[in-house]
């Protein structure tokens, strides 16, 4: 089979040849050496690649249609063109939106339409970072695509819905890659270290502290634990990398940090006391403690979400907006980025004037639940659809608020053996000491009425 694969402006090299040179030489980095050469070689993935999984047998099937991966670095997209590019009978080309540009775009679409209307042959375009065209310059690929000249698969790190033209991404499926698991991870290192294409002619091992500490801190990119793990190799500070070789590898240190120990909840912890005490550089120090020993951010949010109503609450009600949208940020951003966002919440709700009467107040009213258990609606709170409701007195007396000067009247909404209880006591601390004058107010209203 012979494949037109574009690469830096060149076309027509044959796959077979492609991959000779780029394993025999050994100036090629380990992570190209080591890409699998067949779908069963393939690490990680398996919720797509797995046995009878519907991308799996796209490929196997060569029926492929538009589509976009999106996933993390070093998860295996750009791999997944390679794999492709040796099961499809359509003629494969690569393009690289971040080396290549609106011209040879142009020049590959109107060399698609010649083969497909002299050769009847589609073309599969493979354009990694995609991303990287605006959406406007993604619309060159639209009348291919619709026409069928060309089958388009869009490799990105960014998000579809935000990144992708909206007409190409509904003439798409969208295929989500994952960050590879540790144990994923360290099946690639094993392989790379036994391979005749990696490092088995060097006859190294590695201790087990070195590998915990690359899958950990390889954060579920492929590309970054085997070059790590190449670094560790060139070194040649003898046939074992141990865990300082892999820490100068990675230009990382290995911190005291467990995700699944008591280390793990000892930092959450200090973050969180750091936060009520009002103390944002304690605040920020824990959050860099997690995000350095790779913690999980959305974790990391989690807490702040919660610490917003529970220890702020209605004393700054911006708070949880403030924690809600570093969350979306995480989710929007990603990592590395959206470490400043999440700096900038924590120190917000540090600085927040603190109340937990919300926190309290739910608590009480949980209490009263349990103890007096589900007492009956008052009926003139109940509503009256029918008719046999309204002759039990459904609704009857209910008085409609905006029917009383200020909206507000004297109507009692709790059961009657509750009436006057309170379980909401708002702080005299920043804006629910004005919810307190408020509902002091609204007493004095319905004293009146």
């Amino acid at each position: 089979m012979r494949l037109n694969y574009r690469m830096n402006g060149q076309s027509g090299l044959r796959m077979d040849l492609f991959e000779q040179s780029t394993r025999n030489d050994r100036l090629t980095p380990l992570a190209e050496r080591m890409r699998p050469r067949t779908l069963d070689d393939f690490v990680g993935q398996e919720h797509l690649l797995g046995p009878g999984k519907l991308l799996r047998q796209l490929i196997e099937t060569d029926q492929l249609t538009s589509a976009i991966f999106w996933g993390p670095p070093g998860t295996g997209k750009t791999t997944l063109g390679h794999l492709i590019a040796r099961r499809t009978q359509s003629r494969f080309t690569f393009f690289s939106a971040v080396m290549g540009n609106l011209k040879q775009v142009r020049e590959i679409m109107a060399e698609a339409r010649t083969q497909r209307a002299h050769h009847q042959r589609k073309t599969l375009l493979f354009v990694d970072e995609i991303h990287r065209f605006n959406k406007a310059q993604q619309d060159a690929f639209l009348p291919a695509v619709e026409n069928g000249d060309i089958i388009l698969i869009g490799a990105t790190t960014e998000n579809p819905s935000f990144e992708i033209n909206s007409a190409l991404l509904s003439r798409s499926r969208v295929f989500v890659l994952e960050a590879l698991n540790p144990n994923a991870i360290r099946a690639l290192v094993d392989r790379a270290l036994n391979s005749a294409d990696g490092l088995a002619a060097s006859k190294l091992t590695i201790t087990p502290e070195a590998m915990d500490f690359l899958t950990e801190k390889s954060a579920g990119d492929a590309r970054i634990a085997l070059g790590a793990l190449e670094n560790a190799a060139l070194a040649e500070a003898g046939p074992v990398i141990n865990l300082l070789l892999m820490e100068e590898a990675l230009q990382a240190r290995a911190l005291s940090y467990d995700k699944g120990g008591d280390e793990h909840y000892n930092v959450i912890s200090a973050f969180i006391k750091s936060l009520r005490g009002s103390d944002p550089d304690a605040a920020v120090y824990w959050l860099a403690r997690m995000l350095e020993a790779g913690e999980e951010p959305l974790f990391i949010v989690r807490r702040m979400v919660i610490f917003a109503s529970e220890d702020i609450g209605n004393a700054d009600p911006r708070a949880l907006q403030m924690a809600i949208a570093s969350q979306q940020a995480v989710h929007f951003v990603g990592m590395p980025e959206a470490r400043i966002s999440l700096a900038q919440a924590v120190t917000y709700l540090a600085t927040a004037p603190k109340s937990n009467a919300s926190y309290v107040a739910i608590g009480k009213a949980l209490a009263e639940v349990r103890k007096s258990g589900a007492l009956p609606v008052p009926k003139h709170l109940r509503n009256a659809p029918t008719s046999l409701m309204k002759s039990l007195d459904y609704g009857k007396g209910y008085q409609y608020a905006h029917d009383f000067a200020a909206a507000v009247s004297d109507q009692q909404h709790l059961p009657d053996c509750l009436a006057g209880q309170q379980y909401y006591q708002p702080t005299d601390r920043g804006y629910e000491k004005l919810i307190g004058e408020r509902l002091e107010h609204l007493k004095q209203l319905r004293n009146k009425s």
